[in-house]
């Protein structure tokens, strides 16, 4: 199986449009420690023929230039054979609208997640223009099932796993939160090879902890280093854990908990424009990396 991370950073990117924090300005101004980042995705393939992506961010079609893999084969052609939706908020699924082109994909959602985009979206018709366009494909709780793309099966299978998070922000008082409203993805492929794709996740349950043990590479939410990290910079009123998001560090913090992990790679992604971590040799970044966990970049790759 081979996994290749498209963009390893939260909502907004690093640099963020509207954000002069230290790590934004850092980069805009060519400060070596720092680099830029897009917005968090994941492309996976067994045969590295046929491509699904977790997730689908804004960011898709430069992520889409920038690895060869994905580029079109024909002159109408892509080797993306579906999309795996872990849950609905923006920096996840703004990319299908970017794909809204007259070429078959395959999406796996879950029942809410899919609900949002049908039911509170208008721009989901542009990707329905035509029968077979896009064909929809229900993401169940605890569920593995074969991971079947454009071109037929890819020799994958899929399980969705919740995880604790929120109803996304555009859909709050619209739609009734639901336990299937953020997943983790257990990808597996034929060997009994695993990748566990969490990139959002508030905390640990014993579910996740379970797959994540037996999992080969675990891919986790790296989203903030501090519970207090936006409030102390006086950018909101919301903690990372009211943003439903389990910040790094402190006792209670999630490295704790992914240091004692047996994986055979931990790498963190989804990192926010403030989190010290992106930073080379900062205190944060040495921490992550003393307890046998990676920083992610745009364009990792990994055989799994």
């Amino acid at each position: 199986m081979y996994l290749r991370l498209l963009g390893s950073a939260a909502g907004g990117g690093s640099p963020q449009w509207n954000c002069g924090c230290a790590n934004c300005a850092g980069i805009r101004a060519g400060d070596a420690a720092l680099e830029a980042r897009t917005q968090a995705s994941a492309a996976v393939s067994a045969d590295g023929r046929q491509w699904f992506l977790l997730n689908v961010s804004p960011d898709v079609r430069a992520q889409i230039e920038a690895f060869p893999a994905l580029h079109p084969r024909r002159l109408r052609d892509t080797p993306i054979g579906g999309i795996v939706l872990s849950n609905g908020d923006v920096d996840a699924c703004l990319g299908l609208f970017i794909l809204r082109e007259d070429q078959p994909l395959v999406l796996y959602a879950s029942e809410a997640v899919e609900r949002g985009l049908r039911e509170h979206n208008a721009l989901t018709r542009t990707l329905e223009r035509r029968p077979g366009q896009l064909t929809w494909s229900r993401l169940r709780a605890g569920e593995a099932v074969p991971l079947v793309g454009a071109a037929g099966p890819s020799g994958l299978t899929l399980e969705a796993v919740p995880v604790p998070g929120t109803v996304p922000l555009h859909l709050k008082g619209l739609a009734a939160p639901s336990a299937e409203d953020n997943l983790a993805l257990v990808v597996r492929d034929a060997r009994g090879r695993s990748l566990v794709y969490a990139p959002t996740a508030a905390a640990a349950t014993p579910l996740l902890d379970e797959r994540a043990r037996a999992a080969d590479v675990l891919v986790f939410d790296g989203t903030f280093f501090r519970d207090d990290e936006l409030t102390s910079l006086g950018l909101t009123t919301r903690s990372a854990r009211d943003m439903a998001h389990w910040p790094l560090g402190g006792p209670e913090g999630s490295l704790r908990w992914l240091a004692q992990l047996p994986c055979r790679r931990k790498i963190l992604t989804h990192i926010n424009n403030s989190n010290p971590i992106l930073r080379g040799g900062a205190p944060e970044r040495d921490e992550v990396i003393a307890a046998g966990v990676e920083v992610a970049r745009d364009g990792l790759e990994v055989e799994i």
